[in-house]
């Protein structure tokens, strides 16, 4: 175990040493996906976790389950961030981040779910959602309302499958 621990403080020792560049080059071989960030600091303790969690073990059962619960009652976004601009390997390309809004129907089209023996109808607008004569600005609004506690509406709608295990 000693040894496991000092080959990841020297590979730790070399990421600080690297540049941006480079941890992003890092970040992408690591995680299998590039690194929508250009922190130093944040891309070095994030490469740093995934090594150690890699030789050591990931979190534990009772961490992710509470991770799955905390994302479950995230509220969503509700402005499109605007797209990226990235730069691999001198090509220019436009990277568009998948949002909710791509997840939502067309205005004017009813969802409907049943919860606790009532049918719940909101109706989609171009700004926002309507649900018993009140506007809302987010599906997560609506859940909240109708539930009394924090939902992603999305999910809460049936819009969007929770993922386990790394499988929808």
């Amino acid at each position: 175990m000693k040894q496991a621990t000092q080959n990841i403080q020297a590979t730790i020792t070399t990421l600080e040493r690297m540049t941006v560049a480079q941890l992003q080059a890092k970040y992408l071989e690591v995680f299998g996906e590039p690194s929508r960030s250009g922190n130093r600091d944040f891309l070095i303790k994030r490469i740093g976790w995934r090594i150690q969690s890699q030789a050591e073990g990931s979190l534990s059962e009772r961490a992710k389950r509470r991770a799955e619960e905390l994302a479950r009652d995230a509220d969503i976004r509700t402005t499109i961030p605007k797209a990226r601009e990235t730069e691999a390997r001198a090509m220019k390309q436009t990277v568009k981040v998948p949002t909710a809004h791509d997840r939502l129907p067309i205005p004017g089209t009813i969802l409907t779910r049943k919860y606790r023996g009532q049918q719940i109808e909101v109706k989609v607008l171009a700004n926002g959602f309507e649900h018993e004569g009140q506007t809302y600005r987010s599906l997560s609004a609506v859940a909240k309302v109708v539930t009394g506690s924090h939902w992603n509406g999305l999910l809460f709608f049936g819009l969007t499958s929770q993922k386990r295990n790394g499988h929808e």
